[in-house]
């Protein structure tokens, strides 16, 4: 392997994240030639997901080396952190070199923050679509968006098709669908209600109670 055939990939945690948001892309990662993965935080100290995953970084903001990748996740926890200074400082500086700044789910509303989206095109979670424009982004619906160097990723599961369109990009597609192939994402769910615009009004009412907690799972 030499020195042009690897990338550098940086995967941020933060406490209270959705763990696949980002597991399903370094799932995807880990399984490339030539790639180097940092699960980076602020500190090496052992991170609680919002599933109670608990996740122990490898790399700080302060010895992380220059990323070709960036990436962070999105979930319930992230109100806390998304408007630290320290938190957006890490991925306006990193975000301004890397080959490619990206996001999964809610991740968008870091680099959006971080002055790394304006004028770009760029996916969020459903529930979140209506803050990222806020912010001043154009907001796409599908599962993967790509607006030149910037790759983000639609809710959750949609980081695992985000994985695999990076991987096409950095490693070729035959890499990509060997990773694939390797996860065995063949996907073919129970019930066809993955958006909002398939799960009708009522149930997407009832997802979104659900998740600020106000209606328990019957």
């Amino acid at each position: 392997m030499t020195d042009s055939q690897k990338h550098i990939v940086g995967l941020v945690f933060y406490p209270g994240m959705t763990a696949l948001d980002i597991v399903g892309p370094q799932t995807v990662f880990s399984s490339l030639p030539g790639v180097e993965i940092h699960r980076i935080w602020k500190t090496l100290d052992p991170i609680k997901t919002d599933d109670g995953m608990i996740i122990v970084p490898d790399t700080t903001f302060e010895n992380c080396p220059p990323l070709d990748v960036i990436c962070v996740g999105g979930g319930f926890g992230q109100m806390a952190v998304v408007d630290d200074k320290e938190v957006l400082e890490f991925f306006h500086k990193q975000g301004s070199n890397a080959k490619f700044v990206t996001s999964v789910c809610g991740g968008s509303e870091f680099l959006a923050k971080a002055g790394l989206l304006q004028g770009y095109r760029a996916a969020t979670h459903w529930a979140a679509r209506e803050q990222l424009a806020k912010l001043g982004v154009e907001v796409g619906t599908e599962r993967v968006v790509i607006d030149r160097n910037r790759m983000t990723g639609g809710g959750v599961t949609a980081g695992i098709d985000f994985g695999l369109t990076i991987a096409e990009v950095l490693c070729g597609q035959e890499s990509a669908k060997i990773a694939q192939l390797l996860m065995e994402y063949d996907p073919a769910p129970p019930f066809d209600v993955g958006s909002p615009e398939k799960a009708g009004p009522d149930l997407v009412k009832k997802a979104l109670l659900y998740a600020t907690g106000t209606l328990g799972l019957t």
